[in-house]
């Protein structure tokens, strides 16, 4: 029986996550892009729970940040995947709170805000895996700083319950969708490509700094 010559051409192997990393990279780029909207610079009078859910996902600045936090959990790995994520939201009433006091003025906001792009893109860039204490110090703090706006905008809200409620659980799905993404491409290319994420939301940060 003779046997076919083998192929000199070997298979084809596509490795796990390739098929959708176009799209996420462009849609990461797009949102770091510049962009006239920005979530703390919604006016009028709000609505309820779909005005609250939409409120991060308006404002490119806020939905960076929280999708940055669930990339650095996924990234460090251990309780750090949800520790980092649940932290923030609830921190981020704290700020809400402060934000429907007028305790800090909306300069100060707008900087933290593009800081917070800044080192959360930074650390993950650097691949930073901090010990948990100063990760969910780092996280608490900016967390603060993007609950404010949420805050000022709930004294507008027709129903300031569901409002906060709509922009909660709009921030947690942004943090899973972070995570996701962290696992889904975290070991592709040694992690460089979760790492390039980081630098683009850095780089938003610089812009934020600039506009």
């Amino acid at each position: 029986m003779i046997r076919p010559p083998k192929s000199p051409h070997r298979p084809r192997i596509r490795r796990r996550g390739t098929s959708f990393l176009p799209a996420i990279l462009a849609a990461v780029a797009m949102a770091a892009a510049p962009a006239e909207a920005s979530a703390h610079a919604l006016g009028g009078v709000m609505g309820g729970f779909g005005s609250g859910f939409g409120h991060p996902l308006a404002g490119f600045d806020h939905f960076l940040a929280m999708l940055a936090v669930g990339l650095w959990g996924a990234q460090m790995g251990g309780r750090s995947v949800w520790a980092l994520p649940a932290t923030f939201p609830l921190i981020m009433c704290v700020g809400g709170f402060a934000g429907m006091l007028g305790l800090f003025p909306d300069d100060l906001i707008r900087l933290a805000i593009a800081v917070s792009l800044l080192v959360l893109g930074g650390v993950i860039a650097a691949r930073w895996v901090a010990p948990e204490w100063a990760a969910l110090v780092i996280v608490a703090f900016f967390a603060i700083f993007h609950g404010y706006p949420h805050g000022q905008l709930t004294l507008r809200a027709t129903d300031p319950a569901a409002f906060t409620v709509g922009f909660v659980v709009s921030t947690g799905l942004i943090h899973i969708l972070g995570i996701g993404i962290g696992f889904a491409l975290g070991r592709l290319y040694r992690g460089y490509v979760v790492r390039a994420l980081g630098g683009m939301i850095a780089a938003s940060g610089v812009y934020y700094l600039l506009v």
